[in-house]
């Protein structure tokens, strides 16, 4: 009897001692496999993450408002082949757009502007909708192949664009999840789900969003535009909006003095190493003695610096409002448009429009209202 206890004791003691042996083992295997899940192969800490998170998204901004924006829509500078490719492998890791679909839509955006062709217009659409289903709305154009072939040409086409950027536009942000996940574990997660929606956000809500409902205008163009903040880092330079649709080809977003352009300076960066080379940008005015006689080139500088002089009549008509003149106001606004009409399309010859500024210009003297003799003594100030 007590022959048969000690070998069942002994037996449970093998039993127990086998099993401990195998937790022991799953042990081993679980503790490393725990270790990845919360920290990954990197075991960067919550800052570091931070700051993997601000570096990666800001260089995916960087590639929008650069490459695609300026370089690709615009045609405002030329980028090295090497940086150029750089940034269409970057977005196809980051955000799976394809550039001849973003160029086109974005041209169509500024032939078509705030009507009902418009692809993502917060004026027909609704700040909301652009705001939060931006990517939508892209997705929908991109379909459009009358878009695509109209205003899609001059983007790259070589063999890595046809076989993979755009055959396989979404494989770059599969690649994306997989090296965030072996990189930082369950917080690869987390950092994926930044990286893939900044652009989303920022760029097709933002921008296209509030840049076209709120902000300050610099210049009194024939769109809502504003300038959603003076120093354009978080977007890249694309808050500076107004500017933007004021002069679409210059590479320089910013205009005023103190207004920034984070893009911009990476531009010029870029063109100090010779990786960069712009081919426009906006002009500030400049000024001299305002001429005695109205000819052909007082005409052609007034022309050439319509924005920044319907710029200073739009707050002579602001301060108008505010001080309630309304005599001032209406003689003010009636000859805005007069003064407009020497750019607009029109059948008159040189010689005519030459005679309809100077007229403008004597008649604004002798209205009596200060504003109208400070904006005529402006316009025959252009250098």
């Amino acid at each position: 009897m007590i022959l048969i206890q000690t070998t069942e004791q002994a037996a449970v003691q093998l039993a127990n001692d086998s099993l401990l042996s195998h937790l022991g083992g799953l042990e081993a295997w679980l503790r490393p496999l725990l270790h990845w899940v919360a920290y990954g192969f990197s075991e960067v800490s919550l800052l570091g993450l931070l700051i993997v998170a601000l570096v990666t998204t800001h260089i995916t901004i960087a590639a929008v408002t650069i490459f695609l924006h300026r370089c690709q829509a615009h045609r405002a500078l030329d980028l090295h082949p090497l940086i150029s490719h750089f940034f269409r492998f970057w977005l196809w890791l980051n955000t799976g757009m394809v550039t001849k679909e973003w160029a086109a839509i974005h041209r169509k955006h500024h032939a078509k502007c705030e009507t009902e062709e418009d692809p993502h217009s917060p004026v027909t659409r609704g700040l909301e909708t652009v705001l939060f289903r931006g990517v939508e709305l892209y997705r929908i154009e991109a379909l459009n192949q009358e878009t695509m072939d109209r205003y899609g040409h001059g983007t790259p086409d070589d063999w890595i664009e046809r076989v993979l950027y755009t055959r396989h536009s979404y494989l770059g942000v599969y690649v994306l999840l997989l090296v965030d996940l072996l990189l930082f574990g369950a917080m690869g997660l987390a950092m994926f789900a930044i990286q893939t929606g900044w652009i989303p956000f920022f760029a097709a809500g933002v921008i296209n969003g509030v840049g076209h409902a709120k902000g300050y205008r610099n210049f009194d163009s024939s769109d809502k535009s504003g300038n959603i903040s003076p120093w354009g880092i978080l977007i890249g330079g694309e808050e500076l909006h107004n500017n933007h649709h004021t002069f679409p080809a210059s590479a320089r977003l910013s205009y005023k003095w103190w207004e920034f352009d984070i893009g911009w300076m990476y531009i010029q960066i870029m063109v100090f190493f010779g990786l960069a080379k712009v081919r426009r940008v906006s002009q500030r005015p400049k000024f001299q003695l305002p001429c005695e006689h109205i000819d052909a080139r007082a005409l052609q500088a007034v022309i050439a610096n319509r924005y920044d002089m319907m710029s200073a009549y739009a707050r002579s008509i602001r301060e108008a409002k505010r001080a309630k003149a309304d005599d001032a106001l209406q003689t003010l606004t009636s000859m805005r448009a007069e003064l407009a009409s020497l750019w607009e399309r029109s059948s008159l010859s040189v010689e005519q429009l030459v005679q309809q500024f100077e007229d403008w210009c004597r008649r604004a003297e002798a209205s009596g209202v200060g504003a109208l003799r400070e904006l005529s003594l402006r316009a025959r100030s252009y250098a």
